[in-house]
Protein backbone atom coordinates (compact mmCIF):
# COMPACT_ATOMS: atom_id res chain seq x y z
CA UNK A 1 0.00 0.00 0.00
CA UNK A 2 1.15 3.51 -0.86
CA UNK A 3 -0.02 5.75 1.98
CA UNK A 4 -0.35 9.54 1.74
CA UNK A 5 -0.14 11.07 5.21
CA UNK A 6 -2.98 13.47 6.00
CA UNK A 7 -2.01 15.74 8.89
CA UNK A 8 -4.23 18.65 7.93
CA UNK A 9 -1.83 20.49 5.59
CA UNK A 10 -1.13 20.19 1.88
CA UNK A 11 -2.63 19.06 -1.38
CA UNK A 12 -3.44 15.55 -0.22
CA UNK A 13 -6.14 14.81 -2.79
CA UNK A 14 -4.04 16.27 -5.62
CA UNK A 15 -1.24 13.86 -4.80
CA UNK A 16 -3.66 10.94 -4.65
CA UNK A 17 -5.13 11.89 -8.03
CA UNK A 18 -1.60 12.10 -9.42
CA UNK A 19 -0.94 8.49 -8.50
CA UNK A 20 -4.32 7.46 -9.90
CA UNK A 21 -3.46 9.06 -13.25
CA UNK A 22 -0.37 6.85 -13.47
CA UNK A 23 -2.39 3.72 -12.73
CA UNK A 24 -1.41 3.28 -9.08
CA UNK A 25 -3.62 3.34 -6.01
CA UNK A 26 -2.66 5.45 -3.02
CA UNK A 27 -4.65 5.67 0.21
CA UNK A 28 -4.97 8.76 2.38
CA UNK A 29 -4.24 7.86 6.01
CA UNK A 30 -3.95 9.68 9.34
CA UNK A 31 -3.79 6.85 11.89
CA UNK A 32 -0.42 5.72 13.31
CA UNK A 33 -1.16 2.06 12.62
CA UNK A 34 -2.01 2.77 8.98
CA UNK A 35 1.33 4.54 8.58
CA UNK A 36 3.13 1.55 10.11
CA UNK A 37 1.40 -0.87 7.71
CA UNK A 38 2.25 1.15 4.59
CA UNK A 39 4.64 -0.29 2.03
CA UNK A 40 5.54 3.23 0.86
CA UNK A 41 4.87 6.60 2.43
CA UNK A 42 4.22 10.00 0.86
CA UNK A 43 4.22 13.13 3.00
CA UNK A 44 3.19 16.29 1.13
CA UNK A 45 2.62 19.68 2.67
CA UNK A 46 2.30 23.42 2.20
CA UNK A 47 2.48 25.90 5.05
CA UNK A 48 4.48 26.55 8.20
CA UNK A 49 7.12 24.12 9.49
CA UNK A 50 6.08 24.62 13.12
CA UNK A 51 2.42 23.86 12.37
CA UNK A 52 3.44 20.76 10.46
CA UNK A 53 5.47 19.34 13.37
CA UNK A 54 2.71 20.29 15.83
CA UNK A 55 0.05 18.49 13.80
CA UNK A 56 2.18 15.38 13.31
CA UNK A 57 2.83 15.22 17.06
CA UNK A 58 -0.86 15.70 17.93
CA UNK A 59 -1.80 12.83 15.63
CA UNK A 60 1.01 10.63 17.06
CA UNK A 61 2.51 10.23 13.59
CA UNK A 62 6.13 11.20 14.23
CA UNK A 63 7.34 7.84 15.53
CA UNK A 64 5.59 5.79 12.79
CA UNK A 65 7.07 8.03 10.07
CA UNK A 66 10.59 7.76 11.50
CA UNK A 67 10.22 3.98 11.91
CA UNK A 68 9.05 3.64 8.31
CA UNK A 69 12.14 5.40 6.99
CA UNK A 70 14.54 3.60 9.32
CA UNK A 71 13.14 0.24 8.18
CA UNK A 72 14.21 1.06 4.64
CA UNK A 73 10.74 1.41 3.16
CA UNK A 74 10.27 4.01 0.37
CA UNK A 75 9.48 7.54 1.51
CA UNK A 76 8.64 10.54 -0.67
CA UNK A 77 8.58 13.94 0.99
CA UNK A 78 7.11 16.87 -0.94
CA UNK A 79 7.85 20.48 0.07
CA UNK A 80 7.22 20.48 3.85
CA UNK A 81 7.55 16.69 3.66
CA UNK A 82 11.19 17.27 2.70
CA UNK A 83 11.89 20.10 5.11
CA UNK A 84 10.77 18.28 8.27
CA UNK A 85 13.40 15.57 7.66
CA UNK A 86 16.08 18.05 8.72
CA UNK A 87 17.45 19.01 12.13
CA UNK A 88 15.65 22.32 12.48
CA UNK A 89 13.94 25.21 10.71
CA UNK A 90 14.42 28.96 11.15
CA UNK A 91 10.78 29.65 10.30
CA UNK A 92 9.12 31.71 13.07
CA UNK A 93 12.02 30.91 15.41
CA UNK A 94 13.96 27.69 15.81
CA UNK A 95 11.78 24.60 15.46
CA UNK A 96 13.19 21.05 15.67
CA UNK A 97 12.44 18.70 12.78
CA UNK A 98 12.62 14.92 12.64
CA UNK A 99 16.42 15.09 12.69
CA UNK A 100 16.89 12.32 10.11
CA UNK A 101 19.00 14.54 7.85
CA UNK A 102 21.61 16.87 9.41
CA UNK A 103 21.05 20.43 8.25
CA UNK A 104 18.74 23.43 8.49
CA UNK A 105 15.75 24.94 6.74
CA UNK A 106 16.43 28.61 5.98
CA UNK A 107 14.61 31.49 4.32
CA UNK A 108 15.43 33.06 0.99
CA UNK A 109 16.97 36.48 1.51
CA UNK A 110 17.63 38.83 -1.38
CA UNK A 111 18.90 42.38 -1.19
CA UNK A 112 18.53 45.04 -3.83
CA UNK A 113 21.92 46.30 -5.03
CA UNK A 114 22.89 49.52 -6.79
CA UNK A 115 24.66 47.50 -9.49
CA UNK A 116 21.50 45.60 -10.39
CA UNK A 117 18.42 47.04 -8.67
CA UNK A 118 16.13 44.89 -10.83
CA UNK A 119 17.62 41.66 -9.50
CA UNK A 120 15.42 41.45 -6.42
CA UNK A 121 13.65 38.10 -6.43
CA UNK A 122 10.14 37.82 -5.06
CA UNK A 123 9.45 35.65 -2.03
CA UNK A 124 7.88 33.15 -2.06
CA UNK A 125 9.57 31.46 -5.00
CA UNK A 126 6.45 30.52 -6.92
CA UNK A 127 5.94 29.02 -10.36
CA UNK A 128 7.89 26.98 -12.87
CA UNK A 129 11.66 26.57 -12.64
CA UNK A 130 14.22 24.06 -13.84
CA UNK A 131 16.17 21.48 -11.89
CA UNK A 132 19.81 20.57 -12.44
CA UNK A 133 20.32 16.87 -11.80
CA UNK A 134 23.34 16.24 -9.59
CA UNK A 135 22.56 12.54 -9.31
CA UNK A 136 20.20 10.13 -11.03
CA UNK A 137 17.77 8.76 -8.45
CA UNK A 138 15.36 6.17 -9.84
CA UNK A 139 12.35 8.47 -9.51
CA UNK A 140 13.98 10.92 -11.95
CA UNK A 141 14.52 8.16 -14.51
CA UNK A 142 12.19 9.78 -17.07
CA UNK A 143 12.94 13.40 -16.15
CA UNK A 144 15.70 15.02 -18.23
CA UNK A 145 18.11 17.56 -16.81
CA UNK A 146 16.78 21.14 -16.91
CA UNK A 147 13.14 20.02 -16.79
CA UNK A 148 10.68 22.62 -15.55
CA UNK A 149 8.82 21.72 -12.34
CA UNK A 150 6.46 23.68 -10.12
CA UNK A 151 7.59 25.41 -6.90
CA UNK A 152 5.94 27.40 -4.14
CA UNK A 153 8.07 28.08 -1.04
CA UNK A 154 9.86 30.75 0.97
CA UNK A 155 12.28 28.40 2.76
CA UNK A 156 14.76 25.86 1.42
CA UNK A 157 16.90 23.08 2.90
CA UNK A 158 20.63 23.44 3.54
CA UNK A 159 22.02 19.91 4.07
CA UNK A 160 25.25 19.45 6.01
CA UNK A 161 26.19 16.58 3.69
CA UNK A 162 26.29 17.57 -0.02
CA UNK A 163 26.31 13.88 -0.99
CA UNK A 164 22.55 13.63 -0.43
CA UNK A 165 21.76 16.40 -2.93
CA UNK A 166 20.08 14.93 -6.01
CA UNK A 167 19.12 18.17 -7.77
CA UNK A 168 19.53 21.92 -7.45
CA UNK A 169 17.58 24.89 -8.77
CA UNK A 170 18.64 28.48 -9.34
CA UNK A 171 16.55 31.30 -7.91
CA UNK A 172 18.92 34.17 -7.26
CA UNK A 173 21.20 31.45 -5.89
CA UNK A 174 21.53 27.69 -6.23
CA UNK A 175 19.49 25.81 -3.64
CA UNK A 176 18.77 22.14 -3.01
CA UNK A 177 15.55 21.16 -4.77
CA UNK A 178 15.79 17.38 -4.25
CA UNK A 179 17.55 14.99 -1.90
CA UNK A 180 18.07 11.25 -2.14
CA UNK A 181 19.49 8.85 0.40
CA UNK A 182 18.82 5.13 0.01
CA UNK A 183 15.02 4.69 0.39
CA UNK A 184 14.45 8.36 1.14
CA UNK A 185 13.41 10.71 -1.67
CA UNK A 186 12.29 14.29 -1.12
CA UNK A 187 11.55 17.25 -3.36
CA UNK A 188 11.09 20.97 -2.80
CA UNK A 189 9.01 21.13 -5.98
CA UNK A 190 5.51 19.68 -6.27
CA UNK A 191 5.29 16.64 -8.58
CA UNK A 192 1.49 16.67 -8.27
CA UNK A 193 1.45 20.16 -9.84
CA UNK A 194 4.16 19.54 -12.43
CA UNK A 195 2.15 17.95 -15.25
CA UNK A 196 3.73 15.05 -17.17
CA UNK A 197 7.18 15.34 -15.59
CA UNK A 198 5.65 15.30 -12.13
CA UNK A 199 3.43 12.34 -12.92
CA UNK A 200 6.46 10.38 -14.12
CA UNK A 201 8.11 11.01 -10.73
CA UNK A 202 5.06 9.66 -8.90
CA UNK A 203 4.95 6.66 -11.23
CA UNK A 204 8.61 5.80 -10.71
CA UNK A 205 8.20 6.11 -6.95
CA UNK A 206 5.17 3.80 -7.01
CA UNK A 207 7.19 1.25 -8.99
CA UNK A 208 9.65 0.98 -6.09
CA UNK A 209 7.00 -0.72 -3.98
Amino acid sequence: MIAIVDYGMGNIRSVQKGFEKTGFKAEIVREPEAVRKASALVLPGVGAFKDCMKNLAALRLIDPIVEHIQKGKPYLGICLGMQILFTESDEFGKTPGLGLIPGKVVRFHFERTDSDPSDLRKIPHMGWNTIHKVKNPPILKEVPDRTYLYFVHSYYVAPDDPEIIAATTCYGMDFTSMIWKDNLFATQFHPEKSQEAGLSILKQFAMLV
